[in-house]
């Protein structure tokens, strides 16, 4: 049996990403945070503000999403490749969720986040839970 895998780029390598942290992500970050709870602040911009934490990783680290994976069997061959995105939760769902518990639950994850990250012993921990923050904040799959 065979086996392929396709692999991409997920982003810059750890170094680049600490660099990144050391010298724009740490104060960026808490500006992004701060203007998405503001743009939180009315029913207008909730769907922004929602946009604006789940891109978190990125302004910190620039850390891409985690991607879901296709597994292809074709004879003896099993491809596996990016894709297959899983199906989002139920909206409403979602949305009861994000204001009575994703909203104010997210706010202390990330500054745990920011602070874990601050001491830069650990940063591999903050990173790891900026990379759930939009999962915390929407039930985002």
């Amino acid at each position: 049996m065979n086996t392929v895998i396709v692999q991409t780029q997920k982003g810059p390598g750890c170094l680049v990403q600490v660099l990144w942290f050391l010298f724009i992500g740490w104060w960026a970050g808490q500006l992004w945070i701060a203007l998405a709870w503001l743009a939180m602040l009315t029913i207008i911009g909730i769907p922004l503000g929602v946009k604006m934490l789940n891109r978190i990783p990125k302004v910190i680290a620039l850390r891409e999403s985690e991607k879901a994976m296709t597994v292809t069997r074709v004879g003896d061959v099993t491809v596996v490749a990016p894709g297959g995105e899983k199906p989002q939760r139920n909206l409403l769902l979602r949305a009861l969720y994000f204001l009575f518990i994703g909203w104010w639950l997210s706010a202390i994850w990330m500054e745990i986040a920011y602070l874990a990250c601050v001491t830069l012993i650990g940063i591999p921990l903050g990173f790891w839970m900026f990379d759930k923050v939009p999962a915390l904040v929407s039930l985002r799959r």
